[in-house]
């Protein structure tokens, strides 16, 4: 009987291993997941769009620019800077509804790369066990 129960504890652990808690916490997984590099180049691309955008159309300095346009696009928006000219205000409704697009791809790919470990860790607990 112990022989047994010191394999499910020996398989635990090693599951527990292969678990990664602070790869995961990091998002490692997501990042090195094929699949998920055009999201990755998606929002790098409109940050740099952002950012470039509000430089010109509102006079930023760069760092402000790319302030502006990543606390816009995680939809936190503190309101230290703001647009002032009527264009920038349509550009940052468009790049508003592009960053909740990006958060949204983002939070599925999550979710596709997080239940294919799962299921593939189901699938080798299940060879194990017959």
């Amino acid at each position: 009987m112990k022989p047994k129960l010191q394999n499910e504890v020996d398989e635990v652990k090693k599951d527990q291993f292969r678990f990664r808690p602070i790869a995961r916490l990091f998002l490692l997984d997501v990042i090195t997941d094929k699949e998920s590099r055009p999201i990755f180049i998606w929002a790098a691309s409109a940050l740099l769009v952002g950012t470039i955008t509000y430089h010109y159309l509102e006079g930023w300095s760069l760092i402000d620019a790319l302030y502006f346009s990543v606390i816009t696009l995680a939809t936190v928006g503190y309101g230290d800077l703001t647009p002032t000219t009527p264009i920038a205000k349509i550009f940052t409704i468009i790049y508003v509804i592009n960053g909740l697009s990006i958060l949204l791809a983002l939070l599925d790919r999550i979710r596709v790369v997080r239940m294919n470990s799962l299921e593939a860790l189901q699938q080798q607990r299940k060879t194990r066990n017959e």
